[in-house]
């Protein structure tokens, strides 16, 4: 906007200068060839009458100040003698300008060009007894002072211009200022910052404008807010009497014999324990959901050896291999993240793959750098998901026909969703190369500083 602000600043300015500065240029163009031309006529004129006069006073005078003439302008003297003053001064050549001078007493002027002039002026004048006196006057001179008229008005118009364009870029940003300010507004709550508001700044309609998007997002802060502490408090608060309800159905299942009573109890136990799990997820969820931590450069190396070392015991247990493939990064890059999302990222997908991978199989950790960004992707082994399924996998308590779909609280791929998106990263689900289900995690790039 500012460079439009600036572009059109200057174009109507461009439009005064050619509207006021040409005119004036053309008409001094014009002012200037037609002085010049009276000057030459008037002295083709003088000289005519001095040749005309015939006594030999005149002709000496008129051979003075031909000579004189030459000497102090560009202009050389040509004239015709007569049978009583001869000068000693160059012929003029014959042409139509010259028979006209003579047989019919008319004068010439000759520019030699239609467009502003040649580069000389030609002026013929009539002389008595059947004589002319011709003026060859070079344009050089002339064409020089017209360069210095333009080109002086050029280059006015090119320190105006540029002047013009000055002001439009101080102009256009104090005009424009209002709205970087509601567009640094904008981008703060896109990040995830509810309690950015702007300054209420600028013309009347922008202070309207900010005051209600202001208002709009103290509304919106509150009701998340809200909605926040009501999800953290209840978890939270279901977390005491869930525990209790299980040790008391730990309790009954040792204090009873009948097989199928225990059944029931342990059926109503692995319900009680899906809904601690279910329970978690909220508060995980919860927090996550909070207000964004300022993201800082992380060691992705590091953190990702950390928590495949935290997994592997896990998964050796059932002869599960955890692969680190990082061919595609050099060094040991960093990642843009606040600080512990990643690690929850790593362990909700770890425990997912785990999950779904059969016995013997291999989980395959792969890291690669594609521009600006650092891809992380983990690949299991297990039965996959459909497209359809892969649409809905990061909707909240959705879970699939798979084994997480009967364990799990439907939480895990939306807190991993949430943390990423929070990060500036992004995450997509893909099929494996040698079948399963790949997750690939995308984020930036830390900038190394020399």
């Amino acid at each position: 906007m500012n460079r439009q602000l600036i572009r059109s600043y200057i174009l109507l300015v461009a439009v005064a200068i050619l509207l006021f500065t040409v005119p004036v240029a053309f008409t001094l163009t014009k002012q200037l060839r037609d002085d010049t031309e009276l000057s030459v006529l008037r002295e083709a004129n003088t000289m005519a009458l001095l040749l005309g006069n015939g006594d030999s006073i005149s002709c000496e005078a008129l051979t003075k100040v031909a000579a004189a003439y030459s000497r102090k302008t560009p202009g050389e003297v040509q004239v015709t003698p007569t049978g009583t003053c001869t000068p000693g001064l160059p012929k003029p050549a014959a042409d139509a300008a010259l028979t006209r001078a003579v047989e019919r007493n008319g004068q010439t002027t000759d520019w030699g060009s239609d467009f502003i002039w040649g580069s000389r002026l030609t002026v013929t004048v009539p002389a008595e007894g059947d004589a002319a006196v011709r003026i060859v006057y070079s344009t050089s001179d002339m064409t020089g002072r017209l360069w210095s008229i333009w080109g002086f008005r050029a280059g006015l118009a090119v320190f105006v211009l540029a002047a013009a364009a000055a002001i439009g870029a101080y102009a256009a940003r104090r005009i424009t200022r209002p709205l970087r300010e509601l567009n640094s507004m904008a981008s703060k709550f896109s990040d995830g910052d509810l309690t950015a508001r702007s300054p209420v700044t600028g013309p009347a309609e922008t202070q309207t404008l900010a005051r209600t998007l202001n208002q709009g997002a103290e509304r919106l802060d509150t009701l998340v807010a809200s909605q926040r502490i009501f999800v953290a408090d209840a978890s939270h608060q279901l977390r005491t009497p869930l525990t209790a309800l299980r040790l008391s159905l730990d309790n009954i299942a040792d204090g009873v014999d009948d097989e199928f009573v225990r059944e029931d109890v342990e059926q109503a136990t692995a319900e009680v324990v899906r809904m601690s799990r279910l329970v978690n997820g909220l508060l995980v969820l919860a927090r996550a959901e909070a207000k964004v931590t300022a993201a800082e450069p992380l060691p992705l190396m590091d953190i990702v050896d950390e928590r495949l070392t935290v997994w592997r015991p896990a998964a050796d247990e059932r002869g599960v291999t955890i692969a680190l493939m990082g061919g595609g990064v050099d060094g040991r890059p960093s990642v843009l993240a606040s600080p512990g999302h990643l690690d929850q990222v790593l362990d909700n997908v770890l425990s997912n793959a785990l999950e779904v991978s059969p016995d013997g199989a291999t989980i395959t950790v792969r890291m690669e750098s594609v521009g600006q960004e650092l891809v992380l992707s983990v690949a299991d082994e297990g039965p996959g998901m459909s497209d359809a399924e892969k649409s809905r996998a990061f909707d909240r308590f959705w879970r699939g026909q798979g084994l997480t779909g009967r364990s799990g609280s439907g939480l895990g791929l939306a807190v991993v969703k949430q943390l990423v998106t929070d990060d500036g990263g992004t995450v997509s689900l893909m099929d494996a190369p040698g079948g399963g289900l790949c997750v690939r995690i995308t984020l930036r790039a830390a900038l190394r500083t020399g």
